[in-house]
């Protein structure tokens, strides 16, 4: 479906994720038993509805090529890509602090 995915998390959680060498997931992800992601046209949205106003965010792309994603339908009937294991930090391709524009809303990378 999509080469590039992304994961939206505190940035203190991502930087322990760098130390440990992979990503269990945040709270919600541990919880639901899988790490949620976005795809590059959800990502916005999915700020705007969970993360709204939220500072020290870190947004990481990740390439699916080596994971097994499963895409399930969440949100409105979109599918969404799901990861039921850790993230291993050898798929990430990319990542970004978020900042806040004037409007409140987060302003992204250009994403792929």
């Amino acid at each position: 479906m999509e080469q590039f995915i992304y994961k939206i998390c505190p940035t203190p959680l991502w930087q322990d994720a760098v130390e440990a060498g992979r990503f269990e997931g945040a709270g919600i992800d541990i919880q639901d038993g899988y790490i949620h992601f976005s795809t590059a046209a959800q990502t916005a949205e999915t700020l705007a509805l969970h993360f709204a106003g939220q500072e020290g965010l870190t947004l990481v792309q990740v390439d699916v090529a080596s994971l097994d994603i499963k895409w399930e339908a969440s949100r409105g009937g979109q599918l969404f890509p799901h990861l039921y294991e850790a993230l291993p930090l050898s798929a990430v391709t990319a990542s970004w602090q978020l900042a806040i524009g004037a409007d409140g809303a987060h302003i992204l990378p250009a994403l792929a």
